[in-house]
């Protein structure tokens, strides 16, 4: 069977339909409590490159069951409706399709950045290596 619509036209759909931020746009509310960025990479990805600090990894392939709390899956987090998530992935492409099925789920405080983690490190954001936000987060969850 062929393909009657090309990933590039779904892209292009989810980006027409969600919230849209520059990396510059993020980076100015990276300290605003009510923001929480959301990794959607793969943990092979994660390994090679690191992440964004105090992201939350939440791996696409399991980004609805942790959204849906009728899932046995979910993850009390994304409950929390005074929060805006922001999700990202490697190029922009995930999350701007993540982003619309979040938002086909009810979510309405989510969007995602343009261009992604690639673009995140051209702009010299903030990074950490895997091993590091480990450590974070372990002495948050600790404090």
């Amino acid at each position: 069977m062929p393909i009657t619509k090309g990933f590039q036209a779904l892209v292009n759909e989810a980006m027409a339909q969600v919230t849209t931020y520059s990396v510059d746009q993020v980076r100015a509310r990276l300290a605003e409590p009510n923001v929480q960025i959301v990794d959607i990479r793969d943990v092979r990805e994660l390994e090679r490159e690191g992440t964004v600090p105090g992201a939350l990894l939440a791996p696409r392939g399991m980004l609805e069951f942790w959204v849906d709390p009728a899932s046995p899956y979910f993850k009390p987090v994304f409950a929390d409706e005074s929060k805006e998530f922001i999700l990202f992935c490697g190029a922009g492409w995930r999350s701007a399709l993540a982003t619309q099925t979040l938002q086909d789920m009810g979510m309405t405080n989510v969007a995602h950045i343009d261009g992604g983690y690639a673009a995140w490190k051209k702009a010299h954001a903030p990074m950490v290596t895997l091993e590091q936000h480990k450590a974070e987060s372990a002495s948050r969850k600790g404090a």
